[in-house]
């Protein structure tokens, strides 16, 4: 997997490479705004960008906006300015994922692999009894159309990149609500028993006792 480090101060991106290049990552590094576009449209292919905020030559959020007219490559933001308004933003702007300093490149990298995973997923899954289209943000079972809230559609797009996979609780708060999210664990089990039932099968959400959820049924 190959990650576009935006960071502009040498004693944060030095080590941070030299920590992702440990763990099994091809990394480039660009200091500047400016050169964050050029990174991500090169022929070589950029699969994560980890993307600081206070660069010399402009606003993070600015390069985050030019990101996301031109190209869906994941972006974490890694920054040190953790006000949550900050953080609202990144996220509606299309951040994937909002990192606050300091960190560390065991966390990080956890995060890179998550956001790779996610991107490596098809857009549209087909054949099987569930079909998700993350690109229109529809979902259908067995053929049938599903009307899914916001967060029941999120919350079955996570469940759906590892069919099978036991998906924590804290995991599913994290990407689907908040990443500092404190609200009651209810809210997580009232969505999963709504959309158990827009399912129509209660068995496609299976409960992992003392860990979370997983989906018993999607086409990959």
């Amino acid at each position: 997997m190959r990650i576009l480090v935006v960071e502009d101060d040498p004693a944060v991106s030095q080590p941070l490479v030299e920590g992702l290049i440990r763990n099994g990552f091809e990394v480039e590094h660009v200091g500047y705004a400016s050169q964050v576009m050029p990174a991500v449209m090169s022929n070589g292919g950029i699969d994560v960008v980890l993307l600081d905020l206070g660069l010399p030559d402009g606003d993070g959020l600015d390069v985050l906006r030019e990101i996301r007219r031109a190209s869906d490559v994941p972006v974490i933001i890694a920054t040190a300015r953790g006000d949550e308004t900050d953080r609202i933003v990144g996220l509606e702007l299309g951040a994937d994922d909002y990192v606050v300093k300091p960190f560390s490149v065991r966390e990080l990298a956890a995060r890179v692999r998550a956001v790779g995973r996610r991107r490596r997923v098809e857009r549209t899954s087909e054949g099987g009894r569930v079909v998700v289209n993350r690109s229109h943000r529809t979902a259908t079972v067995d053929g049938q159309p599903v009307d899914l809230t916001t967060k029941e559609f999120d919350l079955l797009a996570v469940l759906a990149e590892e069919p099978g996979r036991a998906v924590p609780r804290q995991e599913l708060f994290s990407r689907v609500w908040d990443p500092v999210w404190v609200g009651t664990g209810k809210t997580l089990d009232v969505h999963v028993a709504s959309l158990r039932k827009k399912l129509g099968d209660p068995d496609l959400v299976e409960t992992v006792r003392g860990v979370g959820y997983r989906l018993a049924d999607i086409a990959e």
